[in-house]
C-alpha cells in the first residue's frame, strides 16, 4: 500500500484530542514519504501504517463525541 493509499484528514480538529490526532498521522505521513526514499525500509512502512490506521479509528471514535465545554 502506498501513502497515497492512506486516507489523509483535513485538517480541522474539533477536540484538543482530534488535534493531536490529527497531528500525529501527518507526522507519520511525512515518515512514510521520507522512508520511500531508503531501501529496505518496507516492514517499518508497513508497520507505520498500522499505526496510522489505528490513530484513524481513534479520531474516528473522539469525532463522533461531543466536543465538552468547560467554562
Amino acid at each position: 500500500m502506498e501513502l497515497s493509499l492512506l486516507h489523509v484528514m483535513p485538517y480541522e480538529p474539533g477536540s484538543p484530542q482530534c488535534r493531536i490526532l490529527i497531528d500525529c498521522k501527518s507526522q507519520i505521513e511525512s515518515m512514510l514519504l521520507n522512508l520511500q526514499r531508503i531501501e529496505n525500509s518496507g516492514h517499518i512502512s508497513d508497520q507505520l501504517r498500522s499505526v496510522h490506521l489505528q490513530l484513524e479509528g481513534l479520531h474516528t471514535l473522539h469525532r463522533r463525541q461531543p466536543v465538552s465545554t468547560t467554562d
